[in-house]
This record gives structure tokens, sequence and C-alpha cells, in this order.
């Protein structure tokens, strides 16, 4: 699954509303558009694969990624494109299957599912599921999605939908199988029951030094040999912004940074976000933040220390602009991508 020099450098967005560069809030529509014109621009420059976000909240544009993400298949060649994630909790498994195959044939091949339960807890009483249900809904469900992706006849029971009966799910993709992985917050368990069924896992590190994560990649691969599973790639998941300069992408993003997460720790008890909290994150922590050189060297090292094939960095922080979302893009394709690949070749001291 990788690629140039064995890593896969991809980009994600959870379509947060933004703003012009008057700061006047776009509607829902300028977003999603939006959207589609950075995967397209992903697409040009080089990265990897690229991302879109499920919620069901007023903050955010997106809360049907497939139709999106198909917009951004039929305008783009080589780019994958996937969910960060599909909140498998809360939805069906056939379904997802259904859509994601369609996606597939549109793209040719290049789709792509994250799995997850979902940070944001709106989506449960939306479509009438008690979140005390939270981790038997997903447990159940990533089974029989683990099932589906064999695109064979199913059969399976319990407690969260019908039964299936040796029932063939429609369409097929061409390949015979969708790239599919589960995206995990950092729980032992999380990362061993993805091992168990046979997902590759993407660790969401929003905070803290990354190479803290590195006992959670080595759990993932013993509890991949324990299962009788052959070895399967890890990635992480990450914050963070480009631009010329280091302190031109600090400046630009602290803002835009404070709000939303000051926002979002008002929902969840969380106290204001501090700037020197925010420069930690920024030098020693999980945010990407600063100019292509100091970007590049981190995620290297974070591939290195926590030993991952992949690394996404969430580009889209609260209302920043669109223009500057576009720059953020072309930077990391274009002088990103390069120097974490020549980081990482294995002849590089």
């Amino acid at each position: 699954m990788t690629r140039g020099n064995g890593v896969e450098l991809g980009l994600n967005t959870f379509g947060d509303l933004t703003v012009d560069e008057e700061g006047r809030k776009l509607s829902y529509a300028q977003v999603i558009r939006g959207i589609v014109e950075q995967a397209v621009l992903a697409d040009q420059v080089g990265v990897d694969s690229f991302g879109v976000g499920e919620h069901h909240r007023d903050d955010f544009a997106v809360s049907a990624p497939e139709i999106v993400l198909a917009a951004i298949a039929a305008r783009t060649e080589r780019i994958r494109v996937g969910t960060a994630v599909t909140v498998l909790s809360s939805d069906d498994p056939v379904r997802v299957f259904e859509r994601f195959a369609t996606l597939d044939a549109i793209s040719r091949g290049r789709a792509e599912i994250i799995l997850g339960r979902g940070s944001f807890t709106e989506s449960f009483p939306l479509f009438g599921y008690d979140l005390k249900d939270y981790d038997q809904l997903f447990s159940e469900k990533a089974e029989l999605m683990a099932r589906l992706l064999t695109e064979g006849p199913v059969t399976w029971s319990g407690s969260v939908r019908p039964r299936l009966d040796n029932q063939q799910v429609f369409p097929k993709t061409e390949s015979g199988r969708i790239r599919t992985w589960v995206g995990v917050g950092g729980t032992p368990e999380s990362v061993v029951r993805a091992a168990r069924l046979g997902f590759p896992v993407i660790l969401g590190v929003l905070g803290g030094r990354p190479a803290r994560f590195a006992p959670f990649v080595e759990l993932f691969h013993r509890a991949l040999e324990q299962a009788g599973h052959e070895r399967l790639p890890a990635a992480v998941n990450s914050p963070g912004f480009v631009a010329e300069t280091d302190d031109e992408a600090f400046e630009t993003l602290w803002p835009y940074a404070r709000a939303t997460m000051d926002r979002i720790g008002a929902e969840r008890g969380w106290p204001p976000l501090r700037r020197e909290d925010f420069e930690y994150q920024v030098h020693e922590g999980s945010w990407y933040v600063g100019s292509p050189e100091t970007v590049a060297r981190k995620i290297a090292r974070t591939i290195a220390e926590v030993g991952v094939q992949r690394f996404d960095l969430k580009f889209s922080t609260g209302a920043l602009p669109h223009p500057a979302l576009l720059r953020t893009i072309e930077l990391y394709g274009t002088e990103v991508i390069p120097r974490v690949r020549k980081l990482v070749a294995p002849d590089t001291p």
C-alpha cells in the first residue's frame, strides 16, 4: 500500500465551516464545494490520499462524505478517496459497503474506508441509537463489516441489526476488496480488536509526544500475529498547518485553533486553550505546524519513532479561510512530501 520511499502521505478534513478573506462565514454549500477543489489540488500536487470526515452538527458541513468523495473521484486521477472517519456505530454496515463499492467503481479502485466510533456523538440520537450501547454497536458492526469486505455470501447474527443468512451484497468491486482501516484513539482494546478482525489501524494522535504511541503499534503487530493474520500497516493522523515560515504558520493558525478548541472544550469541560499549551503541541507534541522543512522533519521523526507506514495531516482547523487551506495543500504536496520521502529513505543518515 505504500508509495514513494515506503511511506504514504495523506490529507484529511472535517469540513469545518470556514470564513472568506474578509471574515464572513461561508455557507455549507460553499464549504462543500471548497472541499472538492481542495481535493483536486491535492491530486495535482502529489498527495497520496484525501479523507473527508462525517459529522452531524452545525460547525461542520459534511454529513454524507461518500457523496463529496464521489464528486472528488470524478475530477481526480490518482489520489485515494476515503473517509476520516465513517461513524460505523450509527450506520448500517451493509449500506456502508454498498456506498463504498459504488465509490470504488466511480474512482476506478481508489476508494478506502476508515471505520471509527466517532469522537462526536450527535449521530447516535439522530439515528435512534443509545449511547450506553457505544462499545457494543461498534464491536458487532465491525465484525459484520469484516465479513462483508470478503465480498462473498455472509451469514451473521447479532443484537444491533437483523441477521443475514447466506446473503450476497452488491455491487462487487473490480479488485475484490475495498481498502479499509480502523481509526483508533489509542486504547489497547481498540488496537487488539482491529488486529483480531484483520484491519490496519490509523492512530488519532491529537496531543502529547507522538513517540508515546509506539507501544500501540507494537501491540498491534503482536495481536495480528496471535490472530494468525499477515503483517498489516499502521498509520498516524494528526492536525497541522503549513505556511512559508514557522512564524507565519503559527500566527495564522493560533486564533482559529484557539476558537475551535475552546468551543469544543466548553462542551466537554476542558479549560480554554492557552498559548503556551499550543506552543508545546507545535514544538514538542502532535501538531505539525510550520514551514515545509519544519513539518517534514517532524513527520519523518514521527514515522520513525512510532513505526508507521502512513501519515495523514488534518489540514483544516476551525474557520481557516479557503485560500489558506489551498496554500497548505500546495506546500504539503510540493515541498513537505518530497522532503519526508527523502528523510525516511533507507540510505538517509
